[in-house]
């Protein structure tokens, strides 16, 4: 299993996984050419991309998900009421398959495993994505809003997390949005701050983990450096010894492999992808 942040940030969301011949799209938030951009620079056919999955309706995890789909063939994987609060992206000429969090379900060689979250949206979930032949779990939550009983069940045991830092407290404060929009992102339906994903990242702490990506930061109110020096601090503490990686808005990350990862973990290390990296 290897998988690679495609962008994350307030104008767009998208994670690729691949599973042997299998991949797929976790959120589609930037254009159908834009995706297509992105996949490039990782020497990845659009047309090779068996299925995307959407976490919930907000636009920077939704964006493409219709032209895409049409595009190049790509069946969409929603809830229901996902797929009603995005029918304006949808022309009925897309292949759609609904699903129900807490029912598991296969897109090729891949398992999804949907969780319910709290975030503001209609039908908001998070993933874990399995490879289950290797045993390697990839769980992918960017809109928490907080943790809980259940995510903390389900992003338990993986090898890779994607998880939102959005927010430095201090940074909102002072960030040009009006009261009721810093009110909506510290709330219990909004988004992680950097302290919050650090205690969350070492309660899911464990032996196996070896890859942490920092994820939808947000350009106003967070720094790549600050979320990073937060998290990895914290995690120091409890001894981890993988990495921390900083996804940037514009640019897709490295591939992450999570079988080789897993054999050769080391020391902990920070890394951050710039719009400007070949």
């Amino acid at each position: 299993m290897r998988f690679s942040v495609l962008g994350s940030g307030s104008r767009g969301n998208a994670t690729l996984v691949e599973v042997g011949e299998t991949r797929l799209l976790v959120d589609a938030g930037f254009s159908a050419r834009d995706l297509a951009r992105r996949l490039d620079r990782l020497s990845v056919d659009p047309e090779t991309v068996d299925g995307i999955v959407v976490t919930h309706d907000h636009g920077d995890h939704t964006r493409g998900i219709g032209v895409f789909a049409r595009r190049f063939g790509t069946p969409i994987w929603l809830t229901d009421g996902t797929r009603e609060a995005c029918a304006s992206l949808l022309r009925g000429e897309e292949v759609v398959h609904p699903y129900r969090p807490g029912h598991p379900f296969h897109v090729g060689a891949i398992r999804v495993e949907p969780f319910l979250t709290v975030h503001d949206a209609v039908d908001p979930v998070g993933v874990a994505v399995a490879d289950p032949e290797q045993n390697l779990r990839l769980g992918i939550a960017t809109d928490l809003g907080r943790p809980t009983t259940g995510i903390r069940l389900a992003l338990s045991d993986c090898d890779g997390l994607v998880l939102e830092a959005n927010h430095d407290e201090g940074l909102l404060q002072e960030a040009p949005y009006p009261w009721s929009v810093k009110a909506r992102i510290r709330s219990s339906h909004g988004h992680l701050s950097n302290h919050a994903a650090a205690r969350f990242a070492c309660e899911l702490h464990h032996e196996h983990l070896t890859t942490i990506v920092l994820a939808h930061l947000s350009a106003e109110s967070n720094r790549p450096s600050l979320a990073h020096e937060v998290v990895s601090a914290a995690l120091d503490r409890e001894g981890f010894e993988g990495t921390v990686t900083v996804a940037d808005q514009d640019e897709p990350t490295p591939w992450f492999d999570l079988a080789i990862r897993r054999s050769h973990a080391g020391p902990g290390q920070f890394t951050l992808f710039h719009s400007d990296n070949g």
